[in-house]
């Protein structure tokens, strides 16, 4: 299936000590601009989910989306 990003939201926090809050929230709003409209293969919800944190490395704190039918 084919599922198009309509809104994402990324979980960039670290416990790192040069990592800071703007850091974090600069970051969770790049990744967030840099994805919305793309559209990724997956089987379901929970394998788009997967797809989406392997291709940005961070965790997915939530997402919308379409499914796009041929």
């Amino acid at each position: 299936m084919k599922f198009q990003i309509t809104e994402i939201e990324f979980d960039c926090s670290l416990d790192e000590d040069d990592w800071t809050l703007s850091d974090q929230l600069n970051t969770e709003d790049h990744l967030s601009s840099a994805y919305i409209g793309t559209i990724w293969d997956a089987d379901d919800e929970d394998d788009l989910i997967e797809e989406l944190s392997t291709a940005s490395g961070w965790c997915i704190s939530f997402v919308n989306y379409r499914h796009i039918l041929k």
